[in-house]
């Protein structure tokens, strides 16, 4: 009985300490949600007003530019994967990591070579272990992000759209990052960036009034290679947000689920070393009111 209390009493502790730092974590993620969240309302007008800018030069033109040009033979698709540096969030990672392998097995369906950029740590780690390439990787920051990281990102995306099929250029981009819908719910999203899929239009004026004709200087080629650029840097930024956002909800639900977890498991052990010790009790009395009996009857 001895033992059997003192392996319940370790797993307790063991427990305690276990709920510290879960309940730790889920108060640091708590405080970095309200900032992430912060971060993505303060670049939503932003992206928003970009939008409307690259729908209107795509509305009423009628130039053929690069990267809003459907190719007539699509060879070759890239896949950018919004991960996470750090784990302990769920089934944050898995979900952006399944939700790309079906993206690939459709794409592949479809005659599409698929190659791959990873963002975060985590989604690395999976290609790694299963000895799958990349053709390049972006790691750190995936908890803060940075704007001059998402330019990077785009810029090497650009260039790789731009670059002919036979050289190794690509002819859609499809970026997966987890959307922050609530701090209960982070769904994995799908967006084909390139060829430009404009999905936000021009809003209608409630007077029902009629729209405004456009003009562009210098001229709408010279508009769309200033704006495409930025949009995309945009929409990559944002992504990068929204991964973050719902990492940290995603952080603070595992943590939460966890610290829960504890307590049961404490208050179960405490149950069963209660009845243990109370069972070592009981046998201690029986075994002092046996030797008592023993005694008196060797007198007699």
């Amino acid at each position: 009985m001895g033992a059997q209390l003192r392996v319940y009493r370790q797993r307790i502790k063991s427990a305690q300490t276990t709920k510290k730092i879960t309940r730790a974590m889920e108060l640091i993620s708590a405080s970095r949600i309200q900032k992430a969240l912060g971060r993505v309302q303060a670049s939503t007008p932003y992206a928003r007003a970009v939008t409307r800018a690259v729908s209107a030069v795509a509305t009423y033109s009628n130039v053929d530019h690069i990267l809003t040009t459907e190719r007539e033979k699509v060879e070759r698709a890239a896949i950018v994967i919004f991960s996470s540096d750090r784990g302990l969030a769920g089934a944050f990672n898995s979900n952006v990591l399944r939700e790309s392998e079906e993206l690939a097995t459709l794409l592949r369906s479809q005659g599409k070579e698929i190659v791959y950029y990873l963002v975060g740590r985590k989604s690395i780690g999976y290609f790694a272990f299963r000895r799958r390439e990349s053709l390049q990787n972006w790691v750190g920051g995936t908890d803060a992000p940075e704007f001059a990281t998402a330019q990077e990102i785009g810029e090497v995306l650009v260039a790789k759209f731009i670059q002919p099929a036979e050289e190794g250029g690509v002819q859609e981009i499809h970026v997966v990052y987890n959307r922050f819908v609530s701090m209960l719910t982070q769904t994995p999203e799908v967006v084909r960036l390139l060829p430009l899929e404009v999905v936000e239009g021009i809003e209608e004026p409630e007077n029902k009034e009629l729209l405004p004709l456009y003009e562009f200087e210098p001229d709408v080629a010279g508009v769309l290679d200033a704006l495409l650029p930025v949009y995309i840097e945009s929409r990559i930024f944002n992504a990068m947000l929204q991964s973050a956002a719902s990492k940290h909800a995603a952080t603070q639900r595992a943590m939460k689920s966890a610290s829960d977890n504890a307590d049961k498991l404490i208050t179960d052990y405490t149950r069963l070393a209660n009845n243990a010790r109370q069972s070592e009790i009981t046998q201690q009395i029986s075994e002092i009111v046996g030797g008592a009996d023993a005694l008196s009857g060797s007198k007699r």
